[in-house]
């Protein structure tokens, strides 16, 4: 089966969309092939401002209507003790909600971006979209992120290069506890590096000799791709000065990151 295919026979969709590369291209196909289609993309303490910026931007080019649901993810104590399967509990409550507004807006099926090179071993979150009955249009007609990107490079859409980004929870390590202020070192550290020209990086935190003391500053760890090496020595005293604001130690990962 292809997408078009696909939304021949499910011919009202509502897509969870993020703003990436693959809910994007989702979004896209779904415009083109089903006979209504609305985007619902959910704002939390989880995903920073440029994830929303640009998902309101695609939605906007794809004349397509984007509703924006709020989710306050750190009243769940159970999300911010950051357990092992935290992303089950989060896609959960986050996709629960989309469903029943998606429900209420007259939507029988909820899509996903999930694609065929997502490892459903590696991925808790995705237990809970099939328990939801999720369904997953890119993974299911057997699309890669590498066959996505090229898609969505050849339909002009302009997150077909947008490196993968995971939500800020996943910079703290297990068993960490998650709070707001952590998550918005976090963005405030990315966005910083993100204006010096890094894309494929990530600067995570790590709890330091204190351990789980939340009053002394953690330590950043950085990960970039063994291509950004030489921007990460241009501006490594600017890096360095503005991410200790905040974290105790500033270090670098020397497992590089893929390209």
């Amino acid at each position: 089966m292809d997408l078009q295919k696909f939304f021949e026979a499910h011919r009202r969709v509502a897509v969870a969309f993020s703003g990436g590369v693959d809910s994007a291209y989702l979004l896209y196909t779904a415009k083109n092939y089903a006979e209504t289609v609305r985007a619902y993309y959910v704002k939390s303490a989880f995903q920073p401002e440029f994830e929303f910026n640009d998902a309101a931007r695609l939605a906007r080019e794809l004349g397509v209507e984007l509703s924006i649901i709020e989710i306050e993810v750190l009243n769940n104590q159970t999300i911010t003790n950051n357990p092992q399967n935290r992303c089950y509990f989060c896609k959960q409550i986050i996709f629960s909600e989309i469903i029943k507004r998606a429900s209420a807006d007259g939507f029988m099926y909820l899509l996903d971006g999930t694609n065929a090179s997502d490892d459903a071993d590696d991925r808790p979150g995705m237990k809970a979209l099939k328990e939801l009955n999720v369904l997953s249009p890119l993974r299911e007609t057997g699309l890669t992120k590498m066959e996505i990107r090229r898609l969505s490079h050849e339909a002009g859409l302009f997150t077909w290069d947008k490196p993968s980004y995971a939500c800020l929870a996943t910079r703290i390590p297990v068993g960490c506890k998650i709070t707001n202020e952590r998550l918005v070192v976090i963005e405030q550290s990315e966005n910083f590096m993100m204006s010096l020209g890094f894309k494929n990086f990530r600067v995570r935190l790590m709890e330091n000799s204190a351990g789980k003391n939340l009053n002394k500053k953690p330590i950043a760890k950085i990960e970039i791709t063994k291509a950004q090496v030489p921007l990460l020595l241009q501006h490594y005293e600017e890096i360095n000065s503005k991410l200790k604001m905040d974290f105790d130690k500033v270090l670098l990962d020397l497992e590089m990151r893929n390209e």
